[in-house]
């Protein structure tokens, strides 16, 4: 069995050390996609992994083509090398829409398969992939006037990759709010949004109807004065080891349904902390494409 991690551009180290860590040897690498024998470990790091590879020797660029559409229909190419060659064969398979998001949206369900050039003559392919999207590269169509930072993005994609986003009239607390692109976001679903931060909201942000700010330390804050929450959503800049210990704060609860925080990595990579999330039961961990030096957390009820 043979697995490939296609690393996070500008994070292979940490891609890497992540996988070496749980004693994984690579065999090959090739650009950012990094080649081993094995079953599928977990790569938080890993922008797409993708699940028993298979080499084929492959003639020509039709016979490629026909090899490819013969396992499935949507493959997404990853060619750094050989690129040209590559570019010939993808034209010969079927369109995959590559259309920018729009939000709100669940990420496709559709099987989408990565194949690679080793050589001119042999592929590298995967039918099943992690990523729901072409090289985990997720676009959306951006709303430039409304958000008051571009962090809205982050959000977007982690609720689009979980398939799951507040609904109107439900709680959420936003950690850290300040300046409101989160709170924007879920006051924009029609969700009742309690924004803690001890800087002040954007104005416009403030101003939506179903938005509450609390001028407060979201490390100082009380669970008893907020009290229950269908979602808790964080993205404070801090080390991620008091980011867990008030994740662990607000699950002992029992007040929250479900959690969605920004994992900050601030100088050196904290692998033991993000490791720690990682083994909450349930939880995800992953790199979004709109993440930079951090990783996204997210707990899910099951209702």
């Amino acid at each position: 069995m043979t697995t490939a991690y296609l690393a996070v551009e500008g994070l292979e180290a940490q891609g890497h050390e992540e996988l070496r860590r749980q004693g994984v040897t690579p065999r090959a690498i090739h650009g950012r996609l990094l080649i081993a024998d094995g079953p599928a470990m977990p790569s938080a790091w890993s922008a797409n992994v993708w699940h028993d590879c298979v080499e084929l020797p492959v003639a020509s660029i039709g016979t490629a083509a026909k090899a490819l559409r013969d396992i499935q229909r949507n493959w997404a190419m990853y060619a750094p090398l050989h690129h040209r060659r590559a570019a010939l064969i993808q034209e010969k398979l079927p369109h995959v829409s590559a259309k920018p998001v729009v939000f709100p949206a669940a990420a496709p369900a559709a099987p989408l398969g990565s194949w690679t050039l080793l050589a001119p003559d042999r592929l590298l392919v995967a039918a099943h992939c992690s990523a729901p999207f072409p090289n985990g590269e997720v676009a959306f169509v951006e709303d430039r006037e409304g958000p008051p930072s571009r962090a809205y993005l982050k959000l977007w994609e982690a609720l689009v990759r979980l398939r799951r986003w507040p609904q109107p009239g439900e709680r959420c607390l936003d950690l850290g709010a300040s300046p409101g692109g989160w709170t924007w976001v879920l006051a924009r679903l029609g969700a009742d949004v309690v924004a803690i931060d001890k800087a002040p909201l954007d104005p416009q942000v403030a101003a939506m109807p179903n938005v509450e700010w609390r001028g407060e330390s979201a490390f100082a804050l009380e669970p008893a004065s907020i009290g229950a929450v269908d979602w808790l959503f964080s993205d404070v800049i801090c080390y991620p080891a008091r980011l867990l210990r008030l994740v662990e704060r607000w699950r002992a609860t029992g007040q929250v349904k479900n959690f969605v925080c920004t994992i900050k990595f601030q100088g050196e990579t904290d692998y033991d902390t993000a490791d720690a999330f990682a083994a909450i039961p349930g939880a995800v961990v992953l790199h979004l494409h709109n993440n930079k030096h951090e990783l996204t957390f997210a707990l899910l009820s099951s209702s």
